[in-house]
């Protein structure tokens, strides 16, 4: 399927599954061409075919969010396609490398920076040259409410979701000038392939801890996403949005 005229362009990264796929689904509906991102090419087809047979515009590009030469190398791709720059960058891309402080390996913590914070900067990197050019584009990153309070087992984790919400922010004063935008959504528990491996047990002593009393949908986090990228918030940058039933309030 050819790309609509006058179309807007969205990258997700980590758009195979779960709230990436989410995501591109959502924007996708709304008109944008998006262009989806991850490893698994096959899983990523079957997004693309999903949007398609939706009436949207979807392209496939496999990449390592972790490699140093993948960010640009599919942006500039992209833009190639669609004629212009990104109008929308989420970085969805993410891994989980979980254990103690005193057992966690430097190959563990470094996996998980590199890949959940450094990898994000590398895309804002590439997606910004283009973006600063227009003076427009909307980055979204989307971190963890574990950023926001920590989490014992997840220090790498946590300590990377930290890090993208002051990356959040030193984007959004070092772009404001331009027209773009940048914020991070912190989501907390959401029904994914990561919380469906869960025990029924351990879902229950979860579900305590969130006052809604239930996990979250990831069309929520789309929502919110759709949102941020869109002309109403034109006037919202540098924030962390946590999504999570009420767990951090």
């Amino acid at each position: 399927m050819s790309s609509p005229a006058n179309s807007r362009t969205a990258l997700i990264t980590g758009a195979s599954r779960g709230l990436g796929r989410a995501i591109a689904e959502r924007l996708a509906l709304e008109g944008w061409s998006v262009a989806l991102v991850a490893r698994q090419v096959d899983k990523l087809n079957e997004v693309r075919d999903a949007i398609v047979a939706a009436g949207g515009h979807a392209s496939v590009h496999p990449a390592d969010i972790s490699d140093p030469s993948a960010a640009l190398q599919v942006i500039t791709a992209v833009e190639k396609e669609s004629g212009g720059s990104l109008g929308a960058l989420i970085n969805n891309a993410g891994i989980t490398k979980d254990g103690l402080v005193m057992r966690m390996t430097d190959e563990d913590w470094s996996a998980v920076i590199d890949t959940n914070l450094t990898g994000a900067f590398r895309w804002i990197r590439a997606a910004s040259r283009g973006m600063l050019k227009a003076r427009a584009g909307r980055i979204v990153n989307i971190g963890s409410v574990v950023g926001l309070v920590g989490n014992a087992g997840q220090t790498n984790y946590a300590a990377a979701k930290a890090g993208l919400i002051g990356l959040t922010q030193s984007v959004a004063r070092e772009f404001a000038s331009r027209g773009i935008t940048c914020n991070c959504v912190c989501p907390g528990f959401f029904e994914t392939d990561m919380t469906s491996v869960l025990s029924d047990e351990l879902k229950s002593k979860v579900l305590t801890t969130i006052p809604l009393s239930r996990l979250g949908n990831p069309k929520e986090i789309a929502g919110l996403v759709s949102f941020l990228c869109g002309p109403d918030a034109g006037y919202v940058t540098g924030q962390a949005w946590a999504m999570d039933g009420g767990m951090t309030m």
